[in-house]
């Protein structure tokens, strides 16, 4: 019975939020505590929260005080080299874009915290997919599965469970696994590189061109700009959209699309030149238009510039990322400290402290508010015993021929199970049970603790994954929308992880 009702329950709030008929956080708490009264323990509903909060407070923190931290970090110029680099590299090219996107990802990622991979990639990104008018789904949607697979890095968290578990050393579950993770990453550049020709497809030929060069025009004041290379750069995009295109266009468009003065639409190349911030659509886009959301990008004069502090925030960003690594310190004590002195060094005055603040309090309450949200989820999943119940359910049905094959039985079974629970419950709780089930086939537990790292792409779009909600908060994009796009092709780069694995006898 709760192997049926836990099923149900995340089926049913997996409908709900992909079909937007509730909010992710709405849907969060009022679907388990609905199914807790289903399997007669609604008296127990308050203690199974309060676990799953006390259980998640930490990461909420952490969440608060990383977001704080960065978005300091973002306020005084520390990454504006950083999205001047981009801007370089991807010259407008949604392909180059994209891949840029994969890899920034993949680079910050190295740090073994998705927070702070996402935070920084969408801060990056962001101002420039919205000029472009590029899909935001699709930088969610690799930044996350890029970060899923560089996510098993020993410090990052998978493959430390696995070992705890196990009682086997990190270093002999992550090395020999390297090729197939390697090949992973090379399957979500090639995913980056496919997505980025289809929105190259749909766009048309863009060029970003230095406004104050090009044909004499000046930036007119108050107009958003992206951070630039050198001085006052003004950025405007330039889409030329492809004859066929434009044909296509024209004829869908009526007639009266030209207004009352008899306005009509050119069957030749357009070019049409719009303004950040302005509500012009741009021919053969489907996106919302810029206006929609006032977007400002890394504006190069703004005010909370700190170019004097910029070594002084680089070094104490890199000590911050080495202490996280090495485990010094609990991460949302460090996080803690860091928000805290990025915040009296850079801003001394009270008042710059509020603001900052204040600032970003919009992406911490959402992103915490989620975390909180989760924990009634998962305090609800574990504490009626659903969850124990559903993995005992597919570890029993596994048929005893495929003992011998455990290693690809954990690698298959890693994709849903990291998805649809924590990657405690799942190290935990069930990779144990695996590999208890293996050792009766001769199978060692270093193989099922390799395989059990093939699903890691998936889960880091789990909605069980705090991290997540920072990705597609600053991203404003829905996690329904997110979770549509993102499933299918961080499922196809798990089994290429896995494939590689067995190709490789990883695994």
């Amino acid at each position: 019975m709760l192997t049926v009702l836990g099923f149900v329950m995340i089926a049913t709030f997996l409908v709900l939020i992909m079909t937007k008929k509730m909010s992710p956080m709405a849907a969060l708490i009022l679907i388990p505590a609905l199914f807790c009264v289903l399997v007669g323990q609604g008296a127990h509903l308050g203690a199974y929260v309060l676990k799953g909060v006390g259980d998640l407070a930490p990461t909420a923190a952490m969440l608060m005080f990383a977001i704080i931290y960065f978005g300091v970090m973002i306020d005084v110029g520390l990454f504006d080299p950083v999205v001047r680099g981009i801007l370089r590299f991807c010259k407008a090219d949604p392909v180059r874009v994209v891949v840029g996107t994969a890899l920034l990802a993949a680079i910050v990622s190295l740090d073994g915290d998705g927070s702070t991979t996402f935070m920084i990639t969408v801060s990056a990104l962001y101002p420039l997919y919205r000029r472009l008018k590029m899909s935001l789904v699709v930088m969610t949607g690799v930044a996350a599965t890029a970060n899923g697979v560089m996510n098993t890095v020993p410090w990052g968290g998978p493959t430390a469970r696995a070992a705890t578990a196990l009682k086997l050393d990190a270093g002999d579950i992550f090395v020999p696994m390297v090729p197939a993770l390697a090949t992973g990453l090379v399957a979500v550049f090639l995913l980056a590189y496919v997505l980025g020709r289809r929105e190259r497809k749909r766009l048309g030929l863009l060029t970003l061109d230095d406004a104050g060069t090009a044909a004499g025009r000046a930036v007119p004041a108050g107009e958003p700009v992206l951070a630039a290379a050198t001085g006052s750069f003004g950025a405007r995009v330039r889409t030329t959209v492809l004859r066929t295109a434009a044909l296509r266009t024209a004829k869908a468009r009526p007639a009266a699309a030209g207004g009352g003065n008899g306005g009509s639409v050119s069957a030749d190349p357009a070019t049409v030149d719009a303004a950040p911030g302005t509500s012009a659509a741009v021919p053969g886009t489907d996106g919302p238009a810029p206006g929609t959301d006032d977007l400002q990008g890394l504006d190069p004069h703004r005010a909370t510039l700190r170019p004097k502090l910029y070594w002084f925030n680089a070094a104490l960003t890199i000590a911050l990322l080495v202490l996280l690594v090495l485990q010094t310190l609990p991460i949302p004590v460090l996080f803690l400290l860091g928000a805290a002195t990025a915040l009296t060094v850079n801003f001394p005055r009270m008042t710059d402290q509020k603001a900052r603040i204040a600032a970003h309090a919009e992406n911490v309450l959402n992103v915490s508010g989620m975390v909180f949200a989760a924990a009634v989820f998962t305090g609800v999943l574990t504490g009626t015993g659903m969850v124990a119940h559903m993995a005992r359910w597919l570890v029993d049905g596994i048929p005893d021929a495929l003992g011998p094959h455990m290693g690809i039985v954990t690698g298959v079974l890693s994709i849903p199970l990291t998805y649809f629970m924590s990657n405690d419950g799942f190290y935990f709780g069930i990779v144990p049970i695996l590999a208890e089930a293996g050792a009766a086939h001769g199978v060692g537990a270093l193989e099922i603790a390799r395989a059990s790292l093939v699903g890691q792409a998936l889960h880091m779009s789990s909605p069980l994954v705090p991290a997540v909600y920072v990705l597609v908060g600053m991203a404003k994009v829905e996690f329904g929308d997110h979770t549509r796009f993102t499933v299918k092709w961080a499922v196809l780069t798990s089994l290429v992880v896995l494939a590689a694995g067995l190709l490789y006898g990883i695994i």
